[in-house]
């Protein structure tokens, strides 16, 4: 997901994993995947630069004796699974890359590299992953083929679109693809997912004023950006109350506004930048429409002239009917509590782009340890974020069973999959 500002706090040491509960089938994978985990969270990569964790994903796929392909999309990673004559297949996702921001845990795993943080757990979503394909190379109770997919720069620079252009539905078919995130705002054991969208669209706008500029104390031989951007804004904040339908969900914030470096000079140009989330695409026509409206309407009013760049980064993520039932299914089989997410998150994925090409759901994967505002519970891209390990044997797990299911081998009891 997306970088989102937070407030400081504090995260306590991570406690020691323990797998007395863990069933036999994965408690020998846990340790090694632990430190495998923790290794990759104290060298973390940002977006297309994953080039040392994906050689250890690569590589780890081999030992196993799948067929590796590297550098899709850029740094992308597939490791395909064949087992039986089944002609089905199944895609299982899971992003590589880490944030733009500074670690401020204390761990011995802390992040070794300044100004960049696991701060989102994509360390334990390529743990996780590596596991299942473990487990499934040597269980393969499955009838068909897994394509386990290791995605770069999921951060907001469209990694998932990258690996699609580079021909990733075509080289790798998937019927169906699946991932799963962390959720800190869920506990440990719990799973949320939803048909239809679970995560919205996020759209981006950089909007500049223009005036000629002029001494403050002339203000009427200048049109007066200031001024206008301050009207834009104000302006820009009762699309979604009064032009959107209020029973759709969508949220515009200006997020930064910039122009001006003296007390007494009227600036001759202003920069707005804002952020809009919505969940359909006639959501986001609408606003994007009004926002320019608005804009030209105050250009017009103030004298100056105002450039709009509108760019829709990450589509709405949304899950199909028959696929969402598929992993809640699954998690309810692995021991989790599993319920459909009663509403979508305003947060935004970009597995938005492979469920635009092919069938498939987004698992919430619980991995709270008490209360999310209690302080010591650092929430997704907090600078003391840090993915729970105890979290690892339940993405395992789910992972299996969701491609056990999707390829099911012919003749299983429907009280195995029950």
């Amino acid at each position: 997901m997306e970088s989102l500002p937070v407030a400081p706090m504090r995260q306590p040491e991570t406690a020691p994993v323990s797998f007395e509960d863990i069933e036999q089938p994965i408690a020998d994978l846990l340790p090694d995947l632990v430190a495998l985990r923790r290794n990759l969270h104290a060298h973390p990569e940002l977006a297309f630069q994953e080039h040392r964790t994906a050689g250890i994903v690569a590589e780890s796929l081999r030992q196993l004796g799948l067929e590796v392909h590297t550098g899709i999309g850029g740094t992308g990673v597939v490791g395909v699974l064949r087992c039986g004559d089944g002609t089905r297949s199944v895609g299982l996702r899971a992003d590589m890359d880490a944030l733009p921001m500074t670690s401020a845990n204390a761990l011995a795993h802390s992040s070794r590299h300044p100004g960049i943080h696991h701060g989102c757990g994509h360390d334990g979503h390529t743990a996780m992953l590596l596991g299942a394909a473990r487990q499934l190379a040597r269980t393969r109770r499955f009838d068909g083929t897994v394509n386990f997919v290791f995605q770069p720069a999921e951060e907001g620079k469209g990694g998932a679109r990258a690996m699609i252009e580079d021909g990733l539905f075509e080289r790798f078919p998937c019927d169906a693809v699946y991932a799963a995130h962390n959720w800190p705002d869920l506990p440990l054991g719990q799973a949320q997912t939803r048909t239809g969208p679970i995560m919205a669209a996020a759209d981006r706008f950089d909007i500049v004023l223009r005036g000629r500029g002029g001494h403050a104390a002339q203000p009427h031989h200048t049109p007066d950006a200031i001024l206008a951007a301050s009207q834009l804004v104000a302006q820009l904040h009762t699309i979604v109350s009064r032009r959107i339908d209020p029973s759709e969900s969508a949220v515009l914030s200006v997020t930064r506004i910039e122009g001006g470096h003296s007390h007494n000079i009227l600036p001759a140009e202003v920069a707005i930048t804002g952020t809009v989330r919505s969940f359909d695409a006639a959501s986001q026509d609408r606003i994007e429409a009004a926002l320019r409206e608005t804009a030209a309407g105050v250009a017009l009013a103030s004298g100056t002239r105002i450039e709009v760049n509108y760019l829709r980064y990450y589509p709405a993520t949304h899950n199909t009917a028959a696929e969402a039932g598929c992993a809640l299914a699954a998690a309810r089989a692995v021991g989790l509590d599993a319920r459909p997410a009663p509403r979508p998150a305003f947060t935004s994925e970009d597995f938005s782009f492979m469920l635009q090409k092919r069938p498939g759901a987004y698992l919430w994967l619980g991995q709270g340890r008490g209360d999310p505002h209690a302080v010591g519970e650092a929430p997704l891209h907090h600078p003391c974020y840090e993915f729970n390990d105890a979290a690892l044997p339940l993405g395992i797990r789910w992972f299996c069973e969701v491609a056990e299911r999707a390829l099911r081998v012919p003749g299983m009891s429907d009280a195995r999959l029950a």
